[in-house]
């Protein structure tokens, strides 16, 4: 392989890794950061390119998960990066092959979409110094990364109850209705209670705890959740901007009561998803403004 390929071939099997041992979804600026910490670049993986200012190896790997998305082994979404079990089971290839097979997969879908423009159509023939020439490939997550960082930063600037309403209109968004909110003080581990209908006859009936605080949340407060559901028709949400400690997800799993664990990244995507179905009241508690870009069809 080319020295550029040797490279992809190894920043994408880690990230491909990292994935899969962070339960298969992280936000791709940490993903790249854990890549980061675990291997060793030289001097020239490590050269800053003059023109666009990016890292030879990161471009590299921007680029080739193009060929990851497209063979169905990755996904991204509003920054957050998906290992699909396609992916997992290509894991078992190895470093190099798990390219090749990336590539063969881009080719197949490349034949079947078929482009006009040449620059995509010279893809096959980059060499090392045109990894660059398509630094434009990387606009629309750094875009994103972008967005979900200013999103971080408002959530991170409100208070726990301005946060709690937050959470609050994200589920009457998606078709809960909030019939109780806790005040200020003492809420006896709930913070919301959630009902499909009106007067909540319509089952799940959802609990939820909101922790707003750079901690990240433990088993017990876990387990103090699950100790106020009822086994029957309830079941528990804990939203916690810190995210959760391993054996916090542990206990989840493996709790007999459902109790779904939402980490900031996970709140603003649903943030996004939902957004169009606040009304005006709850979308000016964290407003968005759309962009629209021209997307490649699948």
């Amino acid at each position: 392989m080319s020295r550029s390929r040797d490279l992809a071939a190894k920043v994408v099997f880690k990230a491909l890794t990292i994935l899969k041992e962070n339960e298969g979804e992280m936000l791709g600026r940490n993903v790249i950061s854990q890549i980061e910490e675990q291997l060793q670049f030289d001097g020239w993986e490590s050269h800053r390119y003059k023109k666009s200012g990016n890292i030879r190896w990161k471009s590299i790997l921007h680029f080739f998960t193009i060929d990851c998305t497209k063979a169905g082994f990755l996904r991204k979404k509003n920054a957050i990066w998906y290992l699909t079990p396609e992916g997992e089971s290509a894991l078992g290839l190895g470093a190099e092959k798990l390219l090749d097979e990336a590539t063969r997969l881009y080719k197949v879908w490349r034949e079947a979409n078929p482009k006009t423009n040449v620059e995509e159509k010279q893809i096959d023939d980059l060499d090392d110094s045109d990894i660059e020439e398509s630094s434009d490939k990387l606009t629309l997550d750094q875009i994103e990364q972008m967005s979900i960082d200013s999103i971080k930063h408002y959530i991170e600037m409100k208070n726990p109850y301005e946060f709690q309403d937050l959470v609050a209109a994200l589920l009457r968004g998606m078709g809960y209705f909030t019939p109780f909110i806790a005040p200020k003080g003492r809420d006896g581990g709930i913070d919301i209670i959630a009902y499909r209908d009106p007067l909540g006859t319509t089952v799940p009936r959802i609990k939820v705890q909101v922790k707003h605080r750079k901690d990240s949340a433990s088993s017990p407060e876990i387990q103090q959740l699950k100790g106020v559901l009822q086994p029957s028709g309830e079941v528990g949400m804990f939203i916690s901007a810190g995210g959760f400690t391993s054996t916090a997800k542990k206990e989840a799993r493996n709790s007999n009561v459902h109790v779904e664990l939402i980490d900031l990244d996970r709140f603003i995507s649903l943030w996004q998803d939902f957004y169009d179905k606040l009304n005006d009241e709850d979308k000016a508690l964290l407003p968005l403004l759309p962009f629209y870009f021209h997307a490649e069809l699948d």
